[in-house]
């Protein structure tokens, strides 16, 4: 019994302390200011230190006395101002090429009674993947540390997308302005597709289907070519199972719209009079007008995928204008000898077609080369456009297969004919046993894989998207709005009066 009282003493002697110590002690002060935790500080930098992040700057390369390990502070912080400012104005270029570059060309080619159709379809979709893009596309398709065919959401919502540069990506843009950029190449994108079903499907089904169709097939494409970690990302991926190269977008933008508008202009089947009453463009000054934006805007396409106002930005700018004019050219020629007059269509869509074959190769490659891809692109395209149709009957409406289709894909392989070391030293990082600077190299077999992950990916997701939008909210419009024309029956609007 008394070892019993012995312990019960000792337990509350245990219990009671604490409380008298508690009230012996002073009462906290909640307005009292915790002292925050005071960050190790870096080392000024030296003056060559200073100079070495000078150089990083002009040589677009890694600034080293900012890395995470480094003791030495640099005096550069954030994007590199030039850098930024070239981007900037290349992001606003792409979206130039929608809005309105895009919507003139394709409604100076549809008959009168639907150009603003096509408007509204450009603006819809610009909206549309805005929102996509800001929830959570930009995420799916550059969040790094997950698969190797779509990326995560860690940057959903643009979380931690700031101005601070992404150096997965670039060493001197911003986040946010890398992000943005990307963003136009996603909108013109689904926007392409539009030309091969003009003036037949409803404005709702093309929204329904834009929203489903970025999930399945471009998200997962663009991440494939262009994630850090993308199964064909064969410039910066060492680990990519496919070695393929994509400067911007002849898979990922344009094999992709292309091929997905073919199979969903034969779902929905000719417009009504097709090869019976003139459907001819209703005026092909617009037309011009739009193809001479997209020219310009295609600049901030091609030489600004180099992420920086370098000398890969130079070549890209340079084999750009070399092949777009070279192939405007050659398929108004082509038209001449052929048909007896060079029209304004065949400059145009020849400045288009020289554009698109172009697109994945422009930075790997050297004018020469350029050179070779403006003959092709002025040949190849415009006998698809002619004879194609012609043998297979399709209403490709403004020919969106012909030329983004078909070129994309002679883009591809010629890219991974002509891709040279010394247009590109990026080459040599992952990819030094496969561009060997001759015709047939290596490179050109991983081109081939991806063009047909590509079309697969496109043709099959076209057609399980089509079929589930046909069920939801049907895809034409019916034989009375098409008569009258989109315009005045689903928008309330004429683009004409009188």
């Amino acid at each position: 019994m008394k070892n019993f009282f012995t312990l019960l003493k000792f337990a509350l002697a245990l219990a009671v302390y604490p409380l008298a110590t508690q009230a012996q002690a002073p009462a906290p002060n909640p307005t009292a200011e915790v002292a925050p935790a005071v960050a190790p500080t870096k080392a000024e930098p030296t003056d060559p230190q200073r100079i070495s992040d000078l150089e990083a700057y002009v040589n677009n390369t890694a600034r080293l006395s900012d890395a995470v390990d480094s003791k030495v502070s640099s005096k550069i912080s954030g994007a590199g101002p030039g850098h930024n400012g070239f981007q900037m104005v290349c992001a606003a270029l792409v979206l130039f090429m929608t809005l309105p570059g895009l919507f003139l060309f394709y409604g100076g080619l549809v008959r009168k009674k639907n150009i603003l159709s096509v408007v509204a379809q450009c603006f819809g979709i610009a909206g549309l993947v805005t929102i996509l893009w800001f929830l959570y596309g930009y995420s799916f398709v550059f969040g790094d540390g997950a698969g190797s065919i779509l990326g995560n959401l860690k940057f959903a919502l643009f979380d931690g997308v700031d101005s601070m540069p992404n150096t997965n990506y670039s060493y001197w843009i911003s986040h946010n302005v890398f992000a943005i950029y990307q963003l136009m190449f996603a909108i013109i994108t689904p926007a392409l597709i539009i030309g091969a079903i003009a003036e037949r499907m409803k404005f709702s089904a093309i929204m329904v289907f834009v929203a489903i169709w970025m999930v399945v097939v471009y998200f997962p494409l663009a991440h494939m070519l262009w994630g850090i970690n993308g199964l064909m990302n064969g410039v910066w991926n060492a680990d990519a199972k496919i070695k393929a190269i994509d400067f911007a977008g002849g898979t990922v933008v344009h094999m992709s719209s292309g091929w997905s508008a073919l199979i969903l202009c034969l779902l929905l089947g000719k417009r009504l009079g097709f090869g019976k009453e003139s459907m001819q463009p209703h005026s092909m000054t617009m037309c011009a007008i739009g193809t001479g934006m997209l020219w310009v805007g295609w600049y901030g396409f091609n030489a600004g995928s180099a992420v920086a106002a370098d000398g890969i930005a130079a070549n890209a700018f340079t084999t750009t204008t070399i092949a777009a004019a070279v192939a405007s050219f050659v398929w108004a020629m082509a038209e001449y000898i052929l048909r007896g007059k060079p029209s304004i269509l065949g400059f145009c869509s020849g400045a288009v077609a020289g554009l698109v074959v172009v697109t994945p190769a422009c930075g790997f490659i050297t004018p020469g080369g350029s050179f070779i891809i403006g003959i092709v692109a002025g040949i190849i395209p415009f006998l698809a456009c002619w004879k194609l149709k012609s043998i297979f009957g399709y209403d490709d409406a403004l020919d969106t297969f012909g030329v983004h289709a078909v070129g994309g894909t002679l883009g591809a392989l010629l890219t991974g004919m002509l891709a040279r070391n010394s247009a590109n030293g990026n080459l040599a990082t992952n990819l030094k046993a496969y561009v060997t600077d001759t015709l047939f190299q290596p490179l050109l077999m991983e081109q081939i894989k991806a063009i047909v992950i590509t079309v697969v990916l496109s043709v099959v997701g076209t057609l399980v998207i089509a079929l589930i939008t046909k069920a939801v909210v049907g895809l034409r419009v019916d034989e009375e709005v098409e008569s009258v024309g989109l315009d005045i029956a689903e928008h309330g609007e004429e683009g004409y009066h009188g």
